[in-house]
């Protein structure tokens, strides 16, 4: 049975073009948008399509987000270091941010990691803002927002309760090399870390901030209210 409707993994193979490829003549407008809803095109679309176009579309290799990540890290003049343990200055999170922002697209259907035309990567990584964009991107765990915040770590947990600030992403940190051991950390943009006493001036942040060990959260009434009964 001949198939009449393809997703874009498919429309590729019938092609006989990377999937990457098929997904940046997409975003430049090559391959027109799909006919049959919600994301699919029809098999007379798919025919009129011209592979040879779409190849050469897409002239280099994609790269992955870390290598990305890599790129602008140098662009920044602070390359990430080639020794495994070391900090790194610009992660995966960072680029994973910036197709959030819409200023990369994602080429890859791999939802452990990405995959970016270069040429985007460099025209990214020449604009004048791209320091501002990757300290607005930089993941904070939540131990490390509450930091930045002056609270305890109780009082961010609550915030992240009320909905104030949420999490695009989390990583697995494993203790040991057992993963039994493995938990998942939630992850942060310092941006929207930071965006939470402005967005919030009806909480009393000096006092907050002066919260004694041991003592109950004032958060701690508001995360009740809100909790679903």
């Amino acid at each position: 049975m001949r198939r009449t409707e393809y997703d874009a993994g498919q429309a590729a193979k019938r092609l006989k073009v990377p999937v990457a490829a098929f997904r940046w003549a997409r975003h430049t407008g090559l391959v027109p948008a799909p006919d049959v809803p919600p994301s699919r095109w029809s098999r007379a679309a798919v025919e009129a399509m011209d592979a040879d176009t779409i190849q050469a579309a897409m002239s280099t290799p994609p790269i992955s987000g870390g290598a990305a990540a890599d790129r602008i890290a140098d662009a920044l003049g602070t390359p990430n270091p080639a020794t495994y343990g070391e900090k790194t200055k610009v992660t995966a999170f960072v680029v994973r941010r910036f197709v959030d922002r819409g200023l990369l697209v994602d080429l890859s259907a791999n939802p452990d990691g990405t995959l970016h035309h270069p040429g985007q990567v460099d025209q990214v990584c020449r604009r004048e803002d791209l320091a501002e964009l990757v300290a607005a991107d930089t993941p904070l765990g939540p131990e490390q927002a509450a930091a930045r915040l002056g609270v305890r770590r109780v009082e961010f947990d609550h915030m992240v309760r009320l909905g104030w600030v949420r999490s695009p992403q989390s990583v697995e940190v494993r203790f040991g090399t057992s993963r039994a051991g493995a938990v998942d950390v939630a992850l942060y943009t310092t941006a929207s870390v930071d965006a939470i006493p402005t967005a919030h001036p009806e909480v009393d942040w000096e006092q907050l901030r002066t919260v004694e060990k041991g003592r109950r959260s004032p958060l701690a009434a508001l995360a009740k209210q809100a909790a679903p009964a």
